[in-house]
């Protein structure tokens, strides 16, 4: 339930603070004085898209805050499903920051959230009615939604769009194998192409580096050669003279002949040292009589490094996507030369899935027509109640194409008057007919919404007289379960209300300032009143708002 709502630069609305109370709240106010900011406000702390114009013109931001208690199971789950709770009393508080830098910030509970998180959240929260419900009414493609309300098919929706994905998929992999035979055998002229190309190839990870690596290394080799014969010479000698080698041996030979332990150590340290020279002489005669840096070698690199650079132009820039192309181009071709087998195959998974599908669709069907026929009942009920008598409510059921949704096209039907024969919503409901068609509806469906706050915004479009007095009934009945919140212009609805708020705006320094205030019972006898008459409330105008709502009390 929503408890607290805190507005602050949101177009008119300086600052505005609202503690919402159980039943049926209501806002009434002259037009223009800020009803639908509200609106606007509390869309905006249920995650919907905003605008900067929104913003209070000369503030750089608008802050609206949102309290609310009595959670539902469901928003408890969608909280821990995004890592949130409420606070240490059950509570949950919402804060949004629109900026205009467009830098805003989201928080619930203190803990930043993204729009979508809070939409999440928000629609379980409260649900909004206004004309926009009215224009899906007038939507035959929506009414199949509120019969799937009405007969809670959440489950056999489910049912049947998983087997309507999976027979789709399968339709898909069979229009993808039946090529004509010219076009089965271009792909398998080019697949097979494309499998020796890279077979031939012979591709191994890691080749590629260690080729420009060894050939980097080959031909700068003429040059190293020489500068390391010149080492090799240090180390072993030449033309006569001695080198380092021999040199260290005949030191550590000299002190052995000492036989002083004294130079045990040095000896030791000697001999070390002979081992490491000579490794480090032996490494390098090695490298130097390698043939693999030679200048034949090094054009079969070099060679070898194009191909692989060819076939990486073609096919991938890595050792990685060379063999996971072959790998798909293997498959594919497989999938060709077994096609045949394998459309067999697929079709009698089809056909299964085709009965699978026909069967949920009819079980979908089933259940929305059962509980097509209480609806219908109900509504009309509700229908008469609200001052049309004579009306006849109709959910027509057609057999169309198999979609997402089955193979149901619904839609509404209504006659008004008495002898007349039922037509589509769109082509004969008035705007108060179809105002108090939805509000049936939605009162059919109370039992089926979970969502604790309902907002009605100009849900008394186009009525007036008793039908306006019946729809304040209707509300009051809807506020019994539920937490309403109401915005109205007639005194009919208004009188029903259990908390009662005037918004009123006023001019100030060259500037427009909206304010709520919540009325005592004489402030609604007067508001009552001046929505009866208008500017001028006379004493007995004034007697009949008071009879109004202390018939209603």
């Amino acid at each position: 339930m929503l408890k607290y709502l805190h507005i602050e630069n949101i177009a008119v609305i300086e600052q505005s603070n609202i503690d919402f109370t159980n039943g049926f709240n209501l806002l009434t106010g002259e037009t223009g004085a800020g009803k639908s900011i509200i609106i606007d406000a509390i869309n905006a702390v249920l995650g919907e898209r905003t605008s900067k114009e929104l913003i209070r013109n000369g503030a750089e931001k608008a802050t609206v805050c949102a309290q609310f208690d009595c959670l539902t199971e469901d928003v408890m789950n969608a909280l821990s499903e995004n890592g949130l709770s409420p606070d240490e009393n059950g509570e949950l508080y919402i804060s949004r920051v629109l900026s205009l830098e467009g830098k805003g910030s989201i928080k619930i509970n203190g803990i930043p959230v993204t729009a979508a998180v809070l939409r999440e959240i928000g629609k379980l929260l409260i649900t909004i009615h206004g004309q926009h419900d009215n224009q899906n009414l007038l939507n035959p493609d929506m009414h199949i939604f509120y019969v799937d309300r009405v007969a809670e098919n959440e489950k056999l929706l489910d049912d049947y769009l998983q087997e309507y994905r999976r027979f789709k998929e399968i339709r898909k992999e069979i229009a993808s194998l039946e090529t004509d035979e010219d076009e089965k055998a271009r792909k398998t002229d080019y697949l097979k192409f494309q499998i020796n190309e890279l077979e031939t190839a012979d591709i191994k990870v890691g080749e590629f580096d260690e080729l420009k690596e060894k050939i980097a290394i080959a031909r700068s080799f003429e040059h190293n050669l020489k500068l390391l014969s010149k080492a090799t010479a240090v180390f072993s000698g030449s033309e006569g003279e001695s080198g380092v080698i021999d040199g260290v041996d005949s030191v550590k030979n000299l002190l052995l002949s000492t036989k002083l332990k004294e130079y045990d150590n040095d000896i030791s340290s000697l001999e070390e040292i002979l081992l490491k020279i000579r490794d480090i002489a032996s490494h390098i005669e090695n490298f130097i009589s390698n043939d693999e840096f030679s200048s034949e070698n090094l054009d079969k690199m070099t060679e070898r490094l194009d191909l692989l650079r060819r076939v990486m132009l073609k096919y991938g820039d890595s050792e990685e996507k060379l063999l996971q192309t072959l790998s798909e181009a293997r498959a594919e071709l497989d999938k060709i030369t077994f096609s045949d087998e394998r459309i067999e195959e697929l079709e009698e998974q089809l056909s299964q899935s085709q009965e699978r599908l026909i069967a949920k669709a009819n079980a979908l069907t089933a259940s929305r027509q059962k509980a097509a026929k209480d609806f219908e009942k109900k509504v009309c009920e509700i229908l008469s109640f609200l001052n049309m008598p004579d009306v006849k409510f109709v959910v027509e059921f057609k057999k169309g194409k198999y979609t997402r949704l089955g193979c149901d096209e619904v839609q509404f039907l209504i006659s008004a008057n008495a002898g007349e024969n039922a037509k589509p919503l769109s082509k004969i409901a008035s705007g108060g007919e179809l105002s108090r068609v939805m509000l049936a509806i939605q009162n059919v469906l109370l039992n089926k919404n979970e969502v604790p706050t309902l907002i009605f915004d100009e849900i008394d479009a186009g009525i007036s007289g008793r039908a306006a007095d019946k729809v304040g009934n209707v509300l009051k009945n809807v506020a019994g379960s539920h937490q309403v919140i109401c915005i109205t212009h007639l005194a009919q609805i208004a009188a029903n209300a259990d908390t009662h708020f005037l918004i009123e705006k006023t001019t100030s320094g060259g500037r427009t300032f909206t304010n709520l205030t919540k009325l005592s019972y004489e402030g609604r006898i007067h508001e009552l009143a001046r929505i009866m008459s208008g500017a001028d409330i006379t004493e007995n105008m004034y007697n009949s708002a008071k009879e109004l709502l202390d018939r209603r009390s």
